[in-house]
């Protein structure tokens, strides 16, 4: 790929970062997503840890799964709303004559999902420590910022999925950005370990890049992984899944033309 090549795509994708940067800026609620609600949920369950009388590890446990699942749907929303913005305005088709790619939507919109979510980690680890006495450097600065990626690797998965559901199945698709982050929660051990869910969904838990972050990371709060290669696991089913969906989103971009999909979430 020549440079001018990189640079014209590089705009593109920056033109998405660009305009989920200024419709949050332009929305105060955004910033519920941000803030509001992920220091609730990590207050309800961090108070929630204090009435059980739970030790500082098992605290940590609960603790990084709400963090992570927050970063997940702080993360994905972005890159969900690179499409949803259009459909809500009803201008989808005239996105898709514009000279740019899937590609550049998921880019861009993924990278703002990303410094979204590091914000919102970072206030709630600020806040975990301020009220729950939660480290989150004690597993090492590697593994946080392993943790991170992992995170954001996954977010990146789950939102190219929204949009795959939302070219091919239109606005009843829209619920999939707020419901398929629950799924998570109950397949990848946000709360509790893997193994306690029925052998099905044990095994179909193992198979989402986010038991293994989460597993990598919890390893440095005593609890010791299941698998040998946690963080290797994780990393790897994080890039399966982002590949095999772009390559499913191009398909479902072609699918909308043919079924006139663009059309109906257009004017």
């Amino acid at each position: 790929m020549s440079l001018s090549s990189m640079r014209s795509h590089t705009i593109k994708a920056g033109a998405f970062f660009i305009r989920n940067l200024r419709m949050t800026r332009r929305n105060a609620f955004t910033l519920f997503e941000v803030l509001f609600w992920p220091a609730v949920g990590l207050a309800s369950l961090g108070l929630l840890t204090r009435f059980l009388a739970l030790d500082a590890d098992t605290t940590a446990f609960v603790l990084t799964g709400t963090i992570a699942l927050s970063v997940v749907q702080v993360c994905q929303l972005d890159v969900a709303y690179g499409l949803l913005f259009d459909m809500w305005s009803k201008s989808v088709k005239h996105q898709f004559l514009a000279p740019i790619g899937v590609g550049h939507l998921v880019a861009g919109s993924w990278a703002m999902g990303a410094v979204r979510g590091v914000l919102a980690f970072l206030v709630m680890a600020s806040f975990s420590t301020w009220a729950f006495g939660f480290d989150f450097l004690k597993a090492g600065p590697l593994p946080l910022i392993l943790f991170l990626l992992g995170c954001v690797l996954s977010a990146a998965a789950v939102g190219v999925l929204v949009c795959i559901l939302v070219l091919c199945f239109g606005y009843r698709a829209e619920v999939a950005a707020w419901s398929l982050v629950s799924m998570l929660m109950v397949l990848c051990g946000v709360y509790y370990p893997v193994e306690i869910l029925p052998a099905p969904l044990a095994v179909a838990g193992r198979a989402l890049p986010l038991t293994g972050i989460l597993e990598g990371f919890r390893a440095g709060y005593g609890f010791p992984p299941a698998g040998s290669a946690p963080w290797a696991a994780g990393f790897a089913w994080g890039v399966a899944y982002l590949v095999a969906g772009g390559l499913t989103l191009h398909w479902a971009t072609r699918y909308a033309r043919r079924s006139g999909m663009l059309l109906r979430l257009s004017e």
